[in-house]
């Protein structure tokens, strides 16, 4: 009976095993070898290369093929409906949880950062940001990793469409969907070269940048990345059992790791979408929920940039002399936060645009521009473990919405006739 468990185990977590194992020893690499580990860093780029150069086409085809093979729109109502309701209310609870512990814990206390001249602040016009966000001026645009928003509601039209002028024998639809199982079957295949590509990534990051985490930044980090890790395994537990119960937070956590771990190592949602699909699945959420939630998620679901915008309004807050307390002080951080996750996130260099509109917002000298920028680079890692693995979490709790309570037990019902 115990080899079996053992051997149960295995199967079951045997790839975060090699990718965690691969990551540490690329770690290691990259504190022995220090600067030197820079020249593994084609090694990691190649892996990332392949993620971005799939990833474009496998959401046209996985968005529109769900949308496509609906025939019932009120279903695709439903499932939008209900998706943004979990992405307002996880991201909300994120922005409280870190609000409370930088009001504990300032993470500028003790902090000596000297203040460098700089430039000119570009003035940022949000209403033009929210267009960029959505659309694209022509279509060569939607071919772009960049942007990834304009292609989803793109994708979410012609699905539309597809379904709108077929019926239950729709070719265009059926296409789509075989279309969606090859994009699928070459991540997987992608994915054989991922400890390999994660480790020597990881091994440049530590190498290049991992001196600045013992400067002036410590403290904030020391903060930050705890409570990205506390909110993963508490936050993630209890929106996986409310989704399906003791079965859900089993088949969550049996199943989130490799997509943790590629998001924290790549530090891209976009790179993560695929295994995220996959993870999906064999949590049990539906093709079409699955196929419509995580790629809007990788784009607009962002619970670890809540957290981290916030994080870099109260260091400002704290290295200008300002107090960070108050309730209207909570609400413009939090609208702040949720702007930058949400309508920041489909623009290029959306990062950046988000950190500038803090600046301008709260009136900070253009010098704060510099630390905060440095803030957003040393939080991502962790930022966007958060972001992209929320989104199958999310996925769950949409499920239990659309489906009902007892979705999980159906899928297993239905798990147990086809392997009977």
């Amino acid at each position: 009976m115990e080899t079996i468990e053992k051997k149960s185990f295995w199967q079951n977590y045997r790839f975060p095993i090699i990718l965690l194992l691969a990551i540490a020893i690329g770690s290691a690499i990259g504190v022995v070898m220090g600067e030197k580990a820079t020249v593994l860093k084609p090694l990691g780029e190649i892996f990332i290369n392949l993620m971005f150069t799939a990833v474009v086409p496998m959401v046209f085809v996985t968005i529109s093929s769900a949308v496509g093979s609906m025939l019932n729109m009120k279903r695709l109502g439903k499932i939008l409906g209900s998706m943004f309701l979990v992405f307002f209310i996880t991201g909300l609870i994120a922005s409280t949880i870190i609000f409370t512990v930088v009001t504990i814990f300032p993470p500028a206390a003790g902090a000596n950062i000297a203040m460098e001249a700089a430039g000119e602040i570009q003035e940022i016009s949000l209403a033009e940001q929210v267009v960029k966000a959505i659309t694209v001026n022509d279509f060569v645009g939607l071919m772009s990793k960049a942007n990834m928003l304009p292609l989803i509601v793109f994708s979410i039209m012609f699905g539309f469409c597809v379904s709108t002028v077929g019926g239950e024998d729709n070719m265009i639809a059926k296409g789509l969907d075989a279309l969606a199982k090859v994009f699928m079957k070459l991540i997987g295949i992608i994915m054989l070269y991922a400890p390999i590509g994660l480790g020597a990534y990881f091994a440049s990051l530590i190498g290049e940048f991992g001196p600045q985490l013992l400067g002036a930044y410590a403290k904030a980090m020391a903060i930050y990345y705890p409570v990205c890790f506390i909110y993963f395994f508490i936050a993630f537990a209890a929106y996986s059992y409310f989704a399906g119960g003791k079965e859900g937070f089993k088949r969550c956590f049996r199943n989130i790791l490799p997509p943790a771990i590629t998001a924290f190592a790549t530090g891209s949602s976009i790179a993560t979408l695929p295994v995220n699909l996959n993870a999906a699945g064999k949590m049990g959420v539906p093709k079409d929920i699955r196929e419509i939630v995580l790629p809007i998620g990788a784009t607009m679901h962002m619970d670890g940039t809540c957290l981290s915008s916030i994080l870099k309004i109260s260091f400002l807050f704290g290295i200008f002399g300002q107090d960070f307390t108050g309730l209207g002080t909570f609400f413009t951080a939090v609208v702040i936060s949720v702007l930058g996750g949400v309508v920041m996130s489909g623009v290029p260099g959306g990062g950046l645009i988000g950190e500038m509109l803090i600046v301008n917002l709260y009136g900070f000298p253009p010098e704060a521009f510099p630390i905060i920028a440095t803030i957003g680079f040393l939080v991502d890692p962790p930022a966007t473990m958060v972001n992209s693995s929320g989104d199958s979490v999310a996925s769950m709790m949409v499920t239990r919405i659309v489906e009902g309570k007892n979705w999980m037990k159906k899928h297993m019902e239905s798990e147990n006739n086809e392997a009977a």
